[in-house]
């Protein structure tokens, strides 16, 4: 358990990422067969064998190279490099797009293409691209925003999975509760973002406008005025399946939804997003938010407690957004009370470690695996980035 007190807000962060976060995903290099190693156990024993995710390689890719452009660090491009190396693995040379996995030595293994993989892909490829001007990397996150535009949508919007050919596939990866979803929230969430990335590091008039097009859509079909929440998870139509909220997404898209309106819409337009993303950020807070962690979401009336490492990062940036939009001391307040727990709990107390992946409410382990298709760096990691930079008091 950590206790020290630290000096201040904003250089705790920066320490917590460069002493914690960063040597542990240095440490899953794979010198031997390329990549970084795809899954460790809750007791930091490491699977050298294990399959290599697609979305653990792209949000590795846009972690190395944001934090070397953010820290000003061109020690972390290497590893950059190494994970733009091992992207081609991915790559479907047939049919184009990209594979959700691969074995440790990089041939198919998961061949399913997930609108959702896609998504992160472009996303770290673009981070690249900022980072390096690499050429190569920008033309395949086109081609893959291509991909994405013509054959992992229909009229309705993004389609979620689909087989090696773009055939339809049924979305186990993305559904859970017992429900089929032909369409979910979480996908929606995650192309926006990759599109406001890639417009970020390649204006581009198609990609603002597709980029567009999905801020409304969750605007006017994903945002639940009444319940003042995001849906979950959609059938075809856009018709809820559950009666879900999912704490941690809305948290999460609160700053991320207002952030790509910034990059995809001009000012004068941004108003709806502006006040759907504070009532999102205020609603999830209310419900969810102790001074001891945040809740992971409600299904059917019912608060799931548990404290999934990624919700309490997200709500360590919502609460920043929250003081960024309204200059109130309560987000400074809440943001230092996440932060705490996060230091006290949430952080592997253990050399060599980062943070847990999923805790009860006590603080007790649920023994999930430290390293796998979705623990990654990038939500801790993404929110010490932004924090750096995010002009909050350094002492809170």
């Amino acid at each position: 358990m950590v206790n020290s007190e630290p000096a201040s807000f904003i250089s705790d962060i920066r320490s917590h990422l460069e002493s914690r976060i960063l040597p542990f995903w240095k440490a899953l290099k794979d010198e031997a067969f390329g990549g970084f190693y795809g899954y460790m156990d809750e007791a930091l024993q490491l699977n050298r064998k294990a399959d290599k995710g697609c979305i653990l390689n792209s949000r590795i890719l846009w972690f190395f190279s944001t934090a070397a452009l953010v820290l000003n660090r061109n020690d972390l491009c290497g590893y950059a490099d190494h994970a733009w190396r091992f992207f081609s693995r991915f790559e479907d040379p047939v049919h184009g797009g990209v594979y959700w996995s691969v074995t440790y030595d990089g041939k198919p293994s998961d061949t399913t293409k997930h609108t959702y993989c896609q998504a992160f892909a472009v996303y770290g490829l673009a981070a690249y691209y900022r980072l390096t001007g690499n050429t190569e990397a920008l033309d395949k996150a086109l081609a893959l925003f291509r991909v994405m535009e013509s054959r992992c949508r229909d009229e309705g919007g993004c389609l979620e999975a689909l087989k090696a050919d773009f055939t339809p596939e049924s979305n186990e990866k993305l559904s859970e509760n017992g429900v089929m979803a032909s369409r979910t929230m979480n996908t929606l969430l995650h192309v926006i973002e990759a599109y406001a990335e890639l417009y970020r590091a390649h204006p581009d008039g198609e990609v603002r406008a597709t980029g567009a097009a999905a801020l409304r859509q969750c605007l006017n079909q994903v945002w639940n005025p009444e319940k003042r929440r995001l849906e979950v998870f959609f059938d075809a139509a856009f018709r809820p399946l559950l009666d879900m909220q999912s704490y941690g997404h809305d948290i999460e898209a609160a700053w991320l939804i207002r952030d790509a309106a910034e990059a995809l819409l001009p000012e004068a337009e941004r108003a709806p997003w502006n006040v759907m993303c504070l009532d999102l950020l205020q609603s999830a807070t209310e419900r969810a938010f102790t001074d001891h962690g945040f809740h992971y979401e409600s299904v059917n009336g019912r608060v799931n407690t548990v404290r999934a490492w990624w919700p309490q990062a997200e709500a360590m940036l919502g609460f920043a957004f929250g003081w960024q939009m309204t200059k109130d001391p309560v987000w400074l307040r809440r943001l230092k009370t996440q932060w705490e727990y996060i230091r006290q709990v949430t952080v592997d107390p253990r050399e060599g470690s980062e943070w847990f992946n999923e805790l009860r409410e006590d603080g007790s382990s649920l023994g999930k695996p430290m390293v796998e298709e979705w623990k990654c760096p990038y939500h801790n990691g993404r929110m010490c980035l932004r924090l750096i930079g995010s002009g909050l008091p350094d002492n809170l």
